[in-house]
Parts: C-alpha cells; sequence; structure tokens
C-alpha cells in the first residue's frame, strides 16, 4: 500500500511512520514547524519525504498527484491550546483550510483517515460515546476538529471517498514536541527543578501511550469495509481518566524526585473540563485495537528516555 502521511515528523506520526515503514510505500508530508527533522537516516531512507504547508493547495495537489496515495493518514495540525487561543487564524488556516485541501486532492478510492479530538465533546461526567455524547467543543482547537470534520463527511459523501474520523485523546510518553502539561513536567524536573507551577489539579483526563495511539491509527488503515461516500467515526483511548493530582503522585515514584507543586493563577483556565474520557468499545469491534500500555508504563517511559524536541527542552535549561 502506498500511505501518505502528513504531520509524519511529529510525535503520534513519526511513531506512525516506524510502524508502516518497510511494509509499505510511505510518504511523509511535512512543514517541519515544530523543529528539526525527527527521523533517523535509518528512518529515511525507507520513505518518501515531502516539506510542504498543507495550507498550501498547489503544494499539496503536487505531492498527491506525484504519489497517488492508496491512503491516506492526515495527522498535521495545530493542537497545543495556549497556541490556537493565540493564533486562532493560524489554527483554523492549518486544522480546516489544510484539512479541506487534502479532501480535495484526495484520489477516487483512496481511504482518507482523520485525526480529530475528544476535544470535540461536551463537556461530561460520563465516558464519551461517538453516537450518543453531544458535540459541542469549549476551545478554538475542539472547535477547529469538529469542523474539520463535518468537511471529511461532506466531502467523503460528495467525492465517494471511504473516510474514518478517529477523536483521539490525551497522548503521553517519549517524543513529544509541544510544551503539554507532562513533558512539560518532566523537562523541569529534568532541569533540576523541583517546584512545579501548575494550573487546576482535579480535572481527569484519558491518557493513552504514544505507541498505543500509533498503532490505532495505523488499525483504521485496512481495517473493516467501508462503503464509498461513508464515513466511520472512532474514539482513541483508554477508557480509564486520571486526574492531574494522581498522575503526579505516580510521577514521584516513578522518578524517585520530590515534586513541589505550586498553583499558579495565570495557568488556571477559566472554563476547564472536569473529566474527559474515551469509550473506546468501537475502535475494538471495528479494527480490532485495544491498548497495551498503562498510564504507568507511558510515565515510565517518558521518564527514562524523554526525547522531547529540542526546543521545549531549550526552555528549562
Amino acid at each position: 500500500m502506498k500511505i501518505l502521511l502528513t504531520g509524519g515528523n511529529g510525535y503520534v506520526g513519526r511513531e506512525v511512520a516506524r510502524l508502516l515503514m518497510g511494509q509499505h510505500r510511505v510518504c511523509i508530508l511535512d512543514s517541519l514547524r515544530s523543529g528539526a527533522l525527527r527521523l533517523s537516516s535509518q528512518d529515511m531512507e525507507q520513505i518518501d519525504f515531502i516539506k510542504a504547508d498543507i495550507r498550501d493547495e498547489n503544494a499539496v495537489q503536487t505531492a498527491i498527484a506525484a504519489f497517488a496515495p492508496d491512503v491516506i493518514l492526515h495527522l498535521a495540525a495545530i493542537h497545543y491550546i495556549p497556541e490556537c487561543e493565540d493564533n486562532p487564524a493560524l489554527t483554523i488556516g492549518t486544522n480546516v483550510v489544510g484539512t479541506m485541501n487534502l479532501l480535495q486532492a484526495c484520489p477516487q478510492g483512496c481511504r482518507f483517515v482523520f485525526a480529530s479530538s475528544g476535544a470535540v465533546y461536551k463537556p461530561d461526567g460520563r465516558m464519551h460515546r461517538e453516537a450518543s455524547a453531544i458535540l459541542e467543543p469549549t476551545d478554538i482547537y475542539g472547535l477547529s476538529k469538529l469542523q474539520g470534520e463535518h468537511y471529511v463527511r461532506y466531502m467523503g459523501a460528495k467525492r465517494g471517498l471511504s473516510t474514518v474520523v478517529v477523536r483521539l485523546f490525551n497522548v503521553v510518553g517519549p517524543g513529544e514536541t509541544n510544551p503539554h502539561l507532562l513533558p512539560e513536567i518532566v523537562a523541569q524536573l529534568k532541569a533540576g527543578r523541583n517546584r512545579i507551577k501548575l494550573g487546576n489539579l482535579w480535572p481527569k483526563r484519558d491518557y493513552i501511550h504514544v505507541k498505543d495511539a500509533a498503532r490505532g491509527f495505523a488499525s483504521t488503515l485496512f481495517g473493516a469495509d467501508i462503503e464509498p461516500g461513508k464515513t466511520v467515526t472512532v474514539n482513541l483511548g483508554t477508557s480509564q481518566p486520571y486526574s492531574v493530582e494522581e498522575i503526579i503522585g505516580k510521577l514521584r515514584l516513578i522518578s524517585g524526585c520530590k515534586i513541589d507543586i505550586e498553583q499558579d493563577l495565570s495557568r488556571v483556565r477559566a472554563v476547564d473540563r472536569p473529566f474527559l474520557a474515551a469509550d473506546n468499545s468501537l475502535i475494538a469491534a471495528m479494527f480490532g485495537w485495544k491498548a497495551t500500555h498503562t498510564l504507568d508504563d507511558a510515565l515510565s517511559d517518558l521518564w527514562s528516555e524523554p526525547d522531547l524536541s529540542d526546543h521545549l527542552l531549550a526552555a528549562y535549561r
């Protein structure tokens, strides 16, 4: 199979590329906005690589016409919430317009898999189920992903594409490129800082190991018989939510570090979800995927081999 992977130099994308290369022909399309190329020379020998921004319609059309993929896995996005809120035009341009550029250029008969997010759901105290949970994002990122979902369904039906929407929940493990909560804490601890500034400690989130997330996306590329013009929507998470306070407790044990928490009011969100967790039964039933790593595994791997991007580590040197 010929697989075009957008955002393949990113956090989850790099893991997906390494799963697929060697078995399939993989072409990564990435703008390298997160920094330097993070794939090894051995990785690069097994893939095609195109540096391009998905907001550039001509570049996207040229890349897809040249590679002629059987499957497009679209992971490229602006997803760090503070950046999304500070620069909504960039977020919409990338997450919505970029997605439309790919859908318009997608070859007939090609499967299109779109990385969405649990952020599309309305805050709730129950597990979020694809068919019944209310869709009501609370931030720019969630809004942009929900818009993307609508266009995937619309263009899929209009052009007769088989499409899959994968709502990914919080990813953790080695290789992060953005200063999300857990890699930021680890970066500070590795730099010798034991007093950590945090916002709210009570919200519970569903954390999935980056390797499980990669396997989840890979499973949707080939499994299930999806009729042309139809869209399947699945959650990708563990169904096991944890609070920030619980995670800090686990990280204390894993790292052996004394961690003092200081609440930073500037980090407290005016509106914060109390609970976000995936009902993952549908992706298991349709694509045979299930999580194989626990949160303890993810935290241990993150601590022992952070592999964080240079610009994230530089902030704490």
